[in-house]
């Protein structure tokens, strides 16, 4: 997450499927229970449930994906390890986020050195470069970022041209954020961090991508969308939604 206001002053059918408490598949258990991951991480799992989004996003042993705005690194070390040896992991941080804050800068360099097949990206956002023929990209409670004030008019539009031109026909892209009021568009991104899904699936629509499904596995019905996700009374518990996308093949 990259709370940018101090910088400011410095169609396929879509169905609906529930929260399931199935076994990930073997690859994405084993890196789940990679003993490398940091206890801190591991703490986390429960609200974060990587392992039934990584399975939503198909990932697997071999594959080549991108994590779209990494932050501390979360997610780029399960996906190294589930895609093991032969797959690869591109993770990306955007220079905005580095020059606003040392620590994005540091965790993507800690994460590419600890992990072989991760290679880092650090390009500002008019300058996010994927290589072609990904099998998945993920970004996780960043989506709402290319909305804020800081960036130009049109920067969603580009990182999604972006992802989509880079994914292998039939890859897919899984998008994860916080949920704002229905119908508010994208008007809750620079004031609470938060967007309407229906404004993401605008969005990915528009740059080509077919909705595929959507999930509630993260959503919670006791946050009203009205506070920002950093206040203490509903940090780490918000209604979060989760789309997955599919390029055509």
């Amino acid at each position: 997450m990259f709370k940018l206001t101090r910088l400011l002053a410095a169609g396929a059918a879509s169905f609906v499927i529930a929260s399931t408490a199935s076994a990930a598949p073997a690859d994405i258990a084993a890196a789940l229970a990679d003993p490398a991951r940091p206890a801190e991480d591991v703490a986390r799992d429960a609200a974060r449930k990587p392992g039934e989004l990584l399975e939503m996003m198909g990932v697997k042993a071999g594959d080549k994906v991108a994590d779209f705005v990494i932050g501390g690194g979360y997610f780029t070390r399960i996906l190294s390890a589930a895609v093991g040896p032969n797959g690869q992991v591109y993770a990306y941080q955007p220079a905005e986020f580095i020059a606003y804050q040392a620590s994005y800068g540091e965790a993507l360099k800690a994460v590419a050195a600890q992990h072989p097949n991760v290679t880092p990206l650090d390009a500002g956002l008019q300058a996010f470069d994927l290589p072609d023929g990904l099998d998945g990209v993920i970004t996780v409670q960043n989506y709402h970022d290319l909305y804020l004030k800081a960036f130009p008019a049109g920067t969603a539009a580009k990182v999604n041209a972006e992802i989509f031109k880079s994914l292998k026909p039939g890859g897919v892209f899984l998008v994860v954020d916080h949920q704002a009021l229905a119908g508010s568009g994208t008007d809750a991104a620079a004031t609470l961090h938060r967007i309407d899904p229906e404004a993401v699936k605008t969005d990915l629509a528009a740059a080509g991508f077919k909705l595929e499904r959507e999930s509630s596995l993260l959503a919670n019905s006791d946050d009203p969308h009205t506070a920002n996700v950093f206040d203490p009374a509903i940090r780490g518990k918000t209604d979060q939604f989760t789309l997955v996308f599919r390029k055509p093949s």
